[in-house]
């Protein structure tokens, strides 16, 4: 499949990781839901894929701001890659739906985009429950299908992300729809959801949060703990540490430094390898480590650079001020 942004042929979805570390390629299960991509989209997508724009699709008509900030952020990216010695295609990019209208989820996912990520539970269950409805209209009037609109006739599935913070309470419903959650932040919530995925006797794949700037406001493990606790989740039978995420410190009016945000990445990547190194030689699919969740629309290039394997980009993608369909607290995972 070719960029629109780059017009890169990428051969090889799966992101690699930091240099030195030796570590199998990401594989986490879609759900149910599908969209219609034209003939030149990609197929067979992993968690890893994020489909560029294609040249059929720039030339319907969807919104012209948000294809120009979609084709700029992934060209971005492409270029960031470079940087670090990688390619755009080894690069996930999760498009947080947090402030987005469920219009602008529609046409980013007619653009080929699948992996979309929200904070809150409440917002993550109601935005997919809108899409799986928008297929049972598509497949009830079959003939009715717009070129670009939702269907179930397509071949890439939804996946959904949950970046913000998990309260224990919310786990049981947080898991039927994520297929990967970014914020754990504590052995104790890591022993609820292998309690929730046990009663399901479904896996599910997470990130743990590292709070590697030491911020107050900010969640996650201490660094020096980071370690312990993907080796304890790894004797959870139904729960699958497949990485690391963290967010960079930020400015008391809300902007990120890039010098502090490049320390925090760096460290965040140090102590990925260093897991990744430890697990050498270990062959259990269960004990995949790769993927290095670390920037947001402010400072993922930075992230790239040192890194990253996956980004999350909110306003970057869907404008600072988008309009919000679900009232929610702000979280502070953009």
């Amino acid at each position: 499949m070719k960029s629109a942004a780059t017009g890169a042929t990428a051969k090889d979805p799966t992101p690699r990781a930091p240099k030195g570390a030796n570590v199998p390629s990401i594989s986490v299960e879609p759900i149910t839901m599908e969209l219609n991509t034209d003939s030149h989209a990609q197929t067979n997508a992993s968690p890893n894929d994020f489909a560029a724009p294609n040249d059929l699709a720039s030339q319907v008509p969807l919104g012209a701001a948000l294809r120009s900030r979609y084709d700029s952020v992934m060209e971005r990216v492409a270029k960031a890659a470079a940087r670090s010695g990688r390619r755009a295609s080894d690069i996930s990019v999760i498009a947080v739906t947090k402030y987005a209208s469920m219009e602008q989820v529609r046409e980013l996912l007619s653009f080929g985009h699948v992996d979309l990520g929200e904070n809150r539970v409440q917002q993550l269950i109601q935005r997919a429950a809108l899409i799986d409805e928008q297929l049972l209209r598509r497949r009830e009037r079959p003939n009715a299908t717009h070129p670009n609109a939702i269907t179930d006739n397509g071949t890439h599935a939804v996946r959904w992300h949950l970046i913000g913070t998990l309260q224990r309470n919310k786990v049981k419903k947080a898991i039927e729809v994520a297929r990967l959650v970014h914020s754990v932040d504590s052995l104790r919530l890591a022993e609820e959801i292998q309690d929730c995925c046990q009663k399901r006797n479904e896996p599910v794949d997470v990130l743990v949060e590292v709070n590697v700037s030491g911020e107050r406001a900010k969640r996650g493990v201490a660094p020096a703990a980071a370690r312990h606790v993907v080796e304890m989740i790894d004797t959870m039978i139904h729960l699958r540490a497949r990485g690391l995420m963290c967010m960079a410190p930020e400015n008391k009016d809300g902007t990120v430094d890039n010098n502090e945000a490049r320390r925090t990445f760096e460290r965040c990547a140090e102590l990925f390898e260093e897991i990744c190194l430890s697990r050498a030689g270990k062959t259990d699919a269960g004990l995949r480590f790769d993927i290095l969740s670390m920037g947001m629309s402010g400072d993922f290039e930075t992230a790239i650079e040192c890194g990253a394997n996956m980004v999350r980009i909110g306003s970057a993608i869907f404008g600072e001020h988008a309009p919000r369909d679900v009232e929610g607290d702000a979280l502070n995972n953009d």
